[in-house]
């Protein structure tokens, strides 16, 4: 008989395993499994890259014929439609596992309690919710786009101590440390997508990718909000946008020749509503960016973008760097104006983590109930 700690132990492992395809298998959930045996491990998988395999199925390739009764622990309730492979539900039954542990409910309409159903009604034994907060967190991506039809969306700050990102000549690089920056990169690989705005893409000419070692992300996606498509053609993004997927966010009633040229470079644009303030509808940016597919969207300024998301209640995460140095008021903020009158009005986040990163300062929030 497995223990509620044993239970809780193997399905921290298949959380591990579910993180490695973080950033790299949408439209599709990172999940992951492990199929246990007489308290010994004899299978592990996690979601491939792009949404194939899914973990179930590379779980129990690896497992073979150990996998009859043993038990699989699976973070999300394994799938019962049919797609470009089998449903998981029915390959676990296939396999022969006596019991499964999920952490959570998969909100698919297509799944939605049908694999739960499918593996009960096989004589398969079913747990729930184990660990269900720690994997809802990985899963918080894929949740919201059920939930809000749009894409998880984070905010990455960098600042000094007093909120300042560059000096009043412009000098941003670099306010935090190597350190920082490093984590930064392990952020990207987290996610989907990153997203600036056109003014950071000018300024600064990113690349957007991920440059750590082993943590290659060819799938992720660069995006940048340019609503008048003022983003150079010769630009870094533009230029590599054969290779890796680039889309901007824009106006659909620009200049038909400079969007041409933009698709004839590789980038998929990206026609967004204009709000009544005259600037792009985030809002309605972020639903068309989930309708294709994104689960998670990693936002790295500047201050009006940021400000604008604020604005439009669209930040589920904060990341807030805080460097060892002070500018003053002279020196750029990190948010441009928010116009709130009354403390009621302001965002709220709840902090959920806080780190010390080489000399800075990492405080993570998420969105306020």
């Amino acid at each position: 008989m497995t223990s509620p700690r044993e239970d809780q132990d193997w399905m921290r492992a298949a959380i591990g395993f579910a993180r490695r395809g973080l950033g790299d298998v949408w439209p599709n959930p990172a999940v992951g499994c492990v199929i246990v045996k007489d308290g010994a491990l004899v299978g592990c998988g996690w979601t491939g890259s792009g949404g194939r395999p899914h973990a179930e199925a590379a779980a129990l390739a690896r497992a073979g014929d150990a996998a009859r009764g043993a038990t699989a622990y699976v973070t999300l309730e394994p799938c019962s439609h049919e797609g470009r492979g089998a449903p998981c539900a029915d390959a676990l039954i296939k396999a022969g596992i006596a019991r499964a542990v999920v952490a959570l409910d998969d909100p698919d309409p297509r799944v939605d309690g049908r694999g739960f159903a499918r593996l009960k009604a096989a004589g398969i034994e079913v747990v729930k919710g184990v660990l269900f907060e720690e994997a809802r967190e990985d899963l918080a991506g894929f949740l919201a786009r059920f939930a809000l039809a749009r894409p998880l969306v984070a905010l990455k700050l960098a600042s000094t101590v007093d909120g300042r990102i560059a000096t009043r000549s412009g000098e941003s690089r670099w306010i935090t440390g190597e350190d920082a920056r490093a984590r930064v990169q392990l952020l990207r690989a987290r996610h989907d997508a990153v997203l600036v705005g056109a003014a950071t893409a000018m300024a600064d000419d990113p690349e957007l990718t991920v440059r750590m070692a082993g943590l290659a992300r060819p799938r992720t996606v660069r995006i940048v909000a340019d609503r008048r498509l003022r983003t150079p053609l010769t630009h870094r993004l533009v230029r590599t946008a054969a290779e890796r997927p680039t889309w901007i966010l824009t106006s659909p009633d620009g200049d038909e020749k400079r969007r041409d040229a933009f698709r004839r470079a590789g980038v998929e644009l990206i026609d967004v509503a204009i709000d009544p303030n005259g600037r792009l509808d985030l809002g309605e940016g972020f639903r068309a960016l989930g309708e294709r597919g994104l689960t998670s969207v990693l936002v790295e300024g500047g201050a009006h973008l940021a400000a604008s998301l604020l604005q439009a209640d669209l930040i589920d995460r904060l990341h807030w760097f805080h460097a060892t140095t002070i500018l003053g008021a002279d020196a750029a903020p990190a948010l441009a104006a928010l116009g709130i009158a009354q403390l009621a009005d302001a965002p709220r986040f709840v902090r959920t983590d806080l780190q010390v990163v080489g000399q800075d300062l990492l405080e993570t929030y998420r969105r306020a109930a």
